[in-house]
């Protein structure tokens, strides 16, 4: 129990500076036990609202949480595949009319996920993306305003091994972003081949996903107004392989085509940061060179995914119930043009890097890392 105290009152500072900014929803000012409020002191801060709200959850509070979590963790796992050979079964079955009639459908409709897709706020607004933001928690902070007469593209970084801050943040509408940043819309693109899949593309559609593509991405900053930030998730599959606790490495030496983009259609870069992403699952890490390492970057090139050898907490599923602290940074100023020679994108590639280290070192230790981790850059 003292070293569950100390690690959380450790995080106190995070959750004191970035209040304001915090928007997640039930974060509230509480009178705390006597006792725990003199720990507090103790230790050197006053805050210690999480704590207490710690100490107070129910267990069906944790059991709808787990649940939660669970689901969608299936969902990233499994579903598409569940989903296509649900159709491919229901094609030689007395219900063939259905799979018929669908794919008939996806043809006419194959093109909306690069023309925009259709959001609808009633999946993004489900009461489930409530409680699997309390599981971790998520929190979304704001740095600098977003001046929604602009486009922008913001790069989250690190991949983990599920996305978890950027999911939540950015494709759900239970971490308030909204509020935080009045007249952004914010667009997680992610694997375009996942559009392709049967019942599983309406289901991301409909939260509001875009495929990662250059045709959907040029189609978002060019034909749907301003206000648009596009996430992109810098470092993809690849940097998945790398995610592990206590690891702060990014693939991003070589990832300019966001810049490219972002000059094309002069959208800001913005740089984004969700401390404790790498904290949630356990990861066998193979070393570069190795059998199991070719056969994993092989796998990626054929899937567009890479096979994670990872472990949960409970049901050996769920990650660890460990804060993600998703913080969004300044934005860099970018001008259109409409052919950027290898020097320009180079050139903004190079400041954007130096931002996102920048974010990193200011915010680590307040979003409990130690003042010792460094960023490095593959």
């Amino acid at each position: 129990m003292n070293r569950y105290l100390f690690e959380q009152l450790n995080r106190s500072k995070c959750k004191q500076e970035t209040r304001e900014a915090s928007i997640g929803e039930g974060v509230e000012e509480e009178s705390f036990a006597t006792g725990i409020t003199k720990i507090g002191h103790l230790m050197g801060t006053d805050n210690v609202s999480e704590l207490k709200g710690k100490e107070d959850k129910s267990q069906w509070k944790e059991f709808i949480e787990d649940i939660s979590v669970l689901q969608w963790v299936l969902s990233f796992l499994f579903l598409g595949t569940a989903c296509l050979l649900l159709m491919i079964y229901l094609m030689f079955t007395s219900l063939w009319l259905i799979p018929t009639l669908y794919f008939s459908w996806q043809i006419y409709d194959w093109h909306t996920p690069e023309r925009g897709g259709r959001r609808t706020k009633f999946v993004r607004s489900w009461e489930v993306w409530k409680h699997y933001r309390d599981y971790f928690p998520v929190k979304l902070v704001k740095t600098a305003e977003l001046n929604p007469s602009k486009n922008y593209i913001l790069g989250c970084h690190p991949h983990g091994i599920m996305c978890v801050g950027a999911f939540s943040c950015f494709s759900t509408d239970r971490n308030g972003f909204a509020e935080t940043f009045p007249g952004i819309r914010p667009t997680l693109a992610i694997l375009a081949g996942l559009f392709r899949l049967p019942l599983l593309r309406e289901y991301i559609l409909s939260a509001g996903l875009l495929p990662v593509s250059k045709k959907s991405l040029d189609y978002l900053l060019s034909r749907t107004g301003v206000g648009n930030a596009v996430v992109i998730i810098i470092g993809g599959a690849e940097e998945s392989l790398t995610s592990s606790p206590g690891v702060n490495t990014l693939v991003m030496k070589h990832r300019k085509g966001f810049v490219r983009l972002a000059l094309e259609h002069g959208a800001d870069l913005v740089p984004v940061y969700s401390f404790g992403e790498n904290e949630l699952f356990p990861q066998v890490v193979l070393s570069e060179g190795s059998v199991g390492r070719r056969l994993q970057a092989l796998f990626k090139r054929i899937m567009g995914f890479a096979p994670c050898l990872f472990t949960g907490g409970r049901w050996l599923l769920l990650p660890y119930r460990h804060p993600v602290t998703t913080v969004v940074g300044r934005p860099i100023t970018v001008p259109q043009v409409d052919s950027p020679s290898r020097e320009q994108v180079d050139h903004y590639h190079s400041l954007y890097m130096k931002a996102l280290s920048e974010l990193f070192h200011r915010h680590k230790t307040s979003c409990g890392l130690a003042d010792t981790h460094e960023l490095r850059f593959i």
